[in-house]
């Protein structure tokens, strides 16, 4: 009995992908603070890039990171009120000429980068250093509030619908799952 349950443990181990078995992405260091006028917030996401997406911004496809971010206000005997709600995007583009990658952000107007270290872009894809989320206008203070973030890689698009070809595509997906920080302001 014991050698047929050791038979069929092998068996899952070998035909189970060898991805399912590498670690989540996922949202860590959440950090939010605040200027005289805004709440700021920071974090990074780790585990986001994969062998497959690795190759994909190597070959020249254009791979944009979505952070979705949520406050609420917690109210009691009533559900809590959405205050806020961001979505930031960083797109990556590596240019295999001049062998420069080219990271673009949507947040707060800050200007496009480039990279000639794969390693760099990588950080600047994953991480928000200090955006702007709201203003500290739209908040009361002494009240309970919750920020929600999660990041997902937005859906591949490839050109001239070669998305019908390489309908693998969608194996490069990941989202984190929500992740929730606390606090009074």
């Amino acid at each position: 009995m014991r050698s047929y349950k050791l038979l069929i443990l092998l068996l899952c181990l070998f035909l189970l992908p060898a991805e399912s078995l590498a670690a989540k992405a996922k949202v860590t260091d959440l950090l939010i603070t605040n200027t005289s006028e805004n709440l700021l917030v920071y974090l990074k996401v780790e585990n986001c890039f994969t062998e497959k997406i690795e190759k994909a911004i190597l070959a020249g496809i254009p791979t944009t990171f979505t952070f979705v971010l949520e406050l609420y206000r917690e109210r009691r005997y009533w559900f809590d009120k959405k205050e806020s709600f961001l979505e930031v995007r960083h797109t990556i583009k590596y240019d295999n000429i001049k062998k420069i990658f080219y990271v673009v952000f949507t947040e707060n107007d800050r200007k496009p980068e480039q990279f000639k270290e794969f390693s760099k872009a990588k950080i600047a894809m994953s991480e928000l250093n200090g955006i702007i989320f709201t203003s500290l206008k739209q908040m009361t203070k002494g009240d309970r509030y919750y920020l929600r973030v999660k990041a997902m890689l937005e859906e591949v698009r490839l050109p001239l619908h070669l998305e019908y070809v390489f309908f693998f595509v969608s194996l490069w997906d990941f989202e984190t799952d929500w992740l929730r920080q606390d606090f009074v302001y």
